[in-house]
């Protein structure tokens, strides 16, 4: 067997998170984070035919902003608070031998050269290698063990200053919310500093106070 296996991106990803940070760690944690997977001219319109009839879909992707010498065999993953490491066969890493990761999105419209999802948890112009329906009857194990990663992660109470609030339409809100309720901080920072991430084309600023999240500004404008 060949040691080199070429594949080509068939689309990309039109998210609502500008960068990593604050992008959610796993698929539908945010059911409000909404985006496309827009397809290269390459790609016929037949090949999503039939695909109105699923709810999810699979996305093969590539972790594009991780480099191919990055591979890590060890790493620390945040469930753990970031001390303990694991293999990364174990975790949903970005860091790993060939960068390919799998998102678990539900389908809102089959377009004309594009698919509308909600759940994201990729990064605007992330690379999409391949699209495949979500098949519950063999998919969907309720006596599955999850690991380390039994239960969902906690969620915390997000509240807007009025200023904020005042220039986000409902959905808006609905996202950042979301997207912030699971706390994207690193694990090894638990304390009350500001912090900025790119959600919906605005730079959000927040910070933690109490076990709760504090939007205090957003930066317009920005992608």
């Amino acid at each position: 067997m060949s040691e080199t296996i070429e594949m080509r991106p068939i689309g990309r990803v039109e998210s609502c998170f500008g960068e990593k940070f604050g992008t959610p760690r796993q698929s539908g944690l945010v059911p409000e984070a909404r985006g496309r997977v827009v397809f290269f001219d390459k790609v016929p319109s037949e090949a999503c035919r039939g695909l109105e009839g699923f709810s999810h879909l699979w996305l093969v992707f590539l972790f594009d902003q991780v480099g191919p010498e990055e591979v890590r065999w060890l790493v620390r993953p945040p469930r753990l608070g970031g001390n303990d490491k694991m293999g990364v066969f174990a975790t949903r890493s970005p860091f790993r031998p060939n960068r390919i990761g799998l998102s678990l999105v539900s389908l809102v419209e089959v377009g004309e050269g594009f698919l509308e999802v909600g759940g994201l948890d990729l990064v605007d112009g992330t690379p999409v290698l391949d699209v495949k329906p979500y098949l519950p009857f063999v998919e969907a194990l309720p006596e599955a063990n999850g690991g380390f990663a039994e239960e969902a992660p906690a969620r915390m109470p997000v509240d807007f200053v009025e200023e904020v609030r005042a220039l986000l339409d409902e959905d808006e809100r609905a996202m950042v919310a979301g997207a912030l309720a699971v706390d994207p901080r690193p694990a090894y920072h638990q304390d009350e500093r500001i912090y900025g991430c790119r959600i919906a084309g605005r730079e959000i600023g927040w910070q933690v106070r109490a076990g709760r999240v504090l939007v205090l500004s957003c930066r317009e404008g920005l992608r």
